[in-house]
């Protein structure tokens, strides 16, 4: 019986091998399909183009030095930033409009809360009626 469990062992190692191997081929091929089309080369983008997993791309060295060198390489240049006048202008407008959403959020608060408060006073009316009509009786509609 050892034998044939040593050739389970084996056969079983022996897929492993193969589809990690397989996995690494897709990868490789996905990261050149990429490059190819132009796309930006990022873990996910190989992942989902190798339909391989995130861990296996991080896990195997050669790839994730690999994507990461290609992803250094077609990182887009910043945006250059608009002069300081323009950017103190939005900062304000942005400014303006965020004191209003939360003083609009707060107004909308409190209403709500108001609203939860008169709703649990009717709550306790309507115990305190049902109560006195004798606990357990219907309440008529």
């Amino acid at each position: 019986m050892t034998d044939a469990r040593t050739k389970r062992t084996q056969t079983l190692a022996a897929a492993a091998k193969a589809k990690s191997q397989a996995k690494s081929e897709a990868a490789e091929k996905a990261i050149r399909t990429l490059v190819k089309r132009g796309e930006p080369i990022t873990f996910q983008a190989v992942q989902r183009e190798a339909n391989v997993s995130h861990a296996f791309l991080y896990n195997h060295p050669d790839l994730r030095e690999r994507i990461e060198r290609l992803r250094a390489q077609t990182r887009p240049v910043p945006a250059p930033t608009p002069p300081a006048d323009e950017q103190s202008t939005l900062a304000l407008a942005l400014t303006g409009q965020i004191t209003r959403l939360k003083k609009q959020h707060r107004e909308e608060v409190q209403a709500l809360r108001d609203a939860l408060e008169q709703a649990h006073g009717e709550n306790l009316d309507l115990r305190r009626e049902l109560a006195r009509r004798g606990g357990d009786a219907a309440v008529p509609q």
